[in-house]
């Protein structure tokens, strides 16, 4: 599988790439990222032909939206998909001031707002600052932090958007999968056209599977997976290794040495395997990965493309690291 390969996102009408970039990364997330080296990562996974771009308000408090849309802005604007997200509103003095992210602009925090004038001040403030007329996919960001505004407000008033044609997929953006299969089931026809998943169908917490991914696949929802790589966990496997924010229980890092020890025997590198598990369900379209760096973005690229024997993934289906339902990825 490679990562320009094209494919459509569901029922949406737009195309886009099987690898797509998160941009958390150039948002200063964890620690700073140049203004140059953020602007060249962008173009190059453009070069390598990714064409899903991912973004927020919230990440760096507006400066990966600033970022982003410098560096796409001299690329013909059906070259490529871009989501950002509502219910977080970027401000002077808002009272959201998360230290994960590393250099964002001072005095700028963000409030939670999933009202209707909230979206489309969301929407309005993050056109501003990437410089462009139009995004193609809203999520509703975390919207368990407020459940009924969001399958209310936030969700009608980007229905509406999507009716007049100002973009082309309302979608969520969650970590909690749980949180996603009642939004589906709550939100009025037609619903969401897609979800943006975090952290809940990879080789170490396959949660979405349960319920989420099914119900996607029966409705056409069309699954972006994110946060496969579980937060580096998969390179650094030792005990007590940061896994988002909290500490790695122990059955956890057993199950990750499992699959560093599979991998070893097939001579695969973890990452490509983690990179390509998601396609194993028909519901998922693409995977969203971050880079900080060009050499990032090709790492991730090249580990997508890697070929993959079928006896590792038997290994894993045997060590229970996969479920018995899982299927390989399509070839190239």
């Amino acid at each position: 599988m490679r990562a320009h390969d094209p494919v459509l996102l569901g029922r949406t009408g737009l195309t886009v790439s099987r690898l797509g970039l998160g941009l958390a990364s150039i948002g200063g997330l964890f620690r700073p990222v140049p203004q140059g080296q953020a602007l060249e990562t962008v173009r190059r996974a453009r070069e390598l032909g990714i064409r899903l771009f991912d973004t927020a308000p919230v990440y760096g408090y507006g400066l990966s939206e600033t970022r982003t849309g410098t560096a796409l802005r001299d690329e013909p604007r059906d070259a490529y998909v871009l989501c950002t997200k509502v219910g977080r509103l970027v401000e002077p003095g808002g009272p959201d001031t998360q230290p994960i992210w590393a250099d964002p602009p001072p005095g700028r925090g963000a409030r939670l707002d999933y009202s209707c004038a909230g979206v489309m001040r969301s929407l309005e403030g993050s056109l501003d600052r990437l410089g462009l007329n139009s995004v193609d996919v809203l999520h509703i960001h975390d919207p368990e932090q407020d459940f009924p505004r969001s399958v209310g407000d936030a969700y009608r008033a980007l229905d509406d958007l999507r009716r007049a044609g100002v973009v082309r997929a309302v979608s969520l953006g969650v970590n909690h999968a749980d949180v996603a299969v009642r939004f589906l089931r709550e939100a009025p026809a037609p619903g969401p056209d897609c979800v943006m998943l975090a952290g809940r169908w990879s080789l170490l917490d396959q949660s979405g599977l349960t319920e989420l991914l099914p119900l996607c696949q029966e409705r056409g929802v069309a699954v972006l997976a994110a946060g496969v790589l579980q937060s580096g966990l998969l390179v650094a496997p030792g005990p007590g290794a940061p896994h988002g924010y909290e500490r790695v229980p122990p059955a956890l890092t057993a199950r990750v040495r499992t699959v560093h020890e599979v991998c070893a025997r097939h001579g695969v590198p973890p990452l490509a395997a983690a990179l390509q598990f998601p396609f194993g369900h028909p519901a998922v379209t693409a995977v969203v990965v971050g880079a900080r760096s060009p050499a990032e973005i090709e790492e991730s690229a090249a580990l997508l493309a890697r070929p993959v024997p079928g006896r590792l993934w038997s290994d894993l289906r045997d060590a229970d690291v996969i479920p018995p339902s899982w299927q390989p990825p399509p070839g190239p």
